[in-house]
């Protein structure tokens, strides 16, 4: 790695995959994915913002986000509609 130019998506999933290794849990199960959707899920649950999540994860459709967090069709679109402008 050089200090000037950021790290690829390969050495990202290695470095991860190292650290997961070094905390005692299994590289297999926890990967640079699962973290990218740990992170939105714990911002969703404490803020509600389906439409952050939506613009940090760069889907284009609600459904998409909704989906991809496994949540509530219906609880989605209601939390959507209240934090829209």
């Amino acid at each position: 790695m050089r200090p000037d130019r950021p790290i690829s998506t390969r050495q990202y999933a290695r470095l991860v995959d190292r650290w997961v290794g070094e905390i005692g849990l299994d590289p297999a199960t926890y990967g640079t994915h699962s973290m990218r959707r740990t992170k939105a899920t714990l911002i969703y649950r404490r803020t509600g913002n389906l439409r952050a999540i939506q613009l940090l994860l760069g889907h284009t459709k609600l459904e998409s986000t909704v989906r991809y967090l496994g949540i509530e069709v219906e609880d989605a679109l209601a939390l959507a509609e209240q934090t829209e402008i």
